[in-house]
């Protein structure tokens, strides 16, 4: 089921109500907003909500024999990664930056935010379908740079359907078929990577790919390798 409201401040917020106050959110129902005027993105960052973007979210109910919740990451990455590409045409690609930045070229199309709430994860994604916000120091893009935007019910179906079959397919398999369908959407190894929070000088390495638990592998100039279990990833200068 997706229910569509207006206006609200969040929708990650409106679902970790719900839950906080003991009422059944079924997964695979999304809640998407016409207009959100407190979206967060990562580092508590506001999200842009121009009219016509998608922005909705969901949950995940965690029970035992799931692998680690960690790799829901990947996950919903994969799931926007699936819809959106066939969205993109040639020259244009999109690909994955760890762990789900969907990303066309240098710039951001789509944000993914996700937090627990006792034995559950809430799932919140943005992506610029019809207007790309301005962010100081960061590219960004819509999908509208290709023609009319998609429209945003069908996109929304079409992400809820991919995402219920990536679910299935994480139960069913585990996070070794997610680590490598992962990888097979991402940028090449190689690619010049710049990580740290913002503040922080940045650690610079090549993407090596990931080990078997979806953790990033940055290879540093010195040969070594890093490991990189959290953290904010950017393309470098040279990508």
């Amino acid at each position: 089921m997706i229910q569509t409201v207006q206006e609200t401040g969040s929708t990650n917020a409106d679902l970790a109500a719900r839950l906080h106050r003991g009422e059944v959110v079924a997964e695979g129902d999304w809640l998407v907003a016409e207009r959100q005027t407190a979206g967060r993105g990562r580092q508590g960052r506001t999200w842009f909500d121009g009219y016509g973007n998608f922005m909705g979210s969901t949950v995940v109910r965690l029970v035992a024999g799931d692998p680690p919740a960690t790799s829901l990451a990947l996950l919903c990455g994969l799931a926007l990664h699936e819809v959106v590409a066939p969205l993109v045409p040639a020259p244009a690609v999109a690909l994955l930056k760890w762990p789900n930045d969907v990303m066309i070229g240098q710039a951001k199309l789509a944000g993914i935010l996700l937090e627990r709430v006792g034995d559950s994860v809430i799932v919140g994604i943005g992506v610029n379908l019809a207007h790309a916000p301005k962010v100081a120091g960061r590219e960004t893009i819509a999908l509208s740079a290709f023609g009319p935007a998609p429209d945003r019910d069908h996109f929304a179906r079409n992400l809820a359907i991919q995402f219920a079959q990536e679910l299935e397919r994480w139960r069913s398999f585990g996070i070794e078929l997610l680590v490598r369908r992962w990888q097979a959407a991402a940028h090449a190894q190689g690619t010049a990577l710049a990580v740290g929070e913002p503040g922080e000088v940045p650690i610079y390495g090549q993407f090596a790919g990931l080990t078997p638990d979806g953790a990033l592998q940055l290879r540093l100039a010195d040969g070594t390798t890093r490991f990189i279990h959290a953290g904010e990833v950017r393309l470098a200068e040279g990508s």
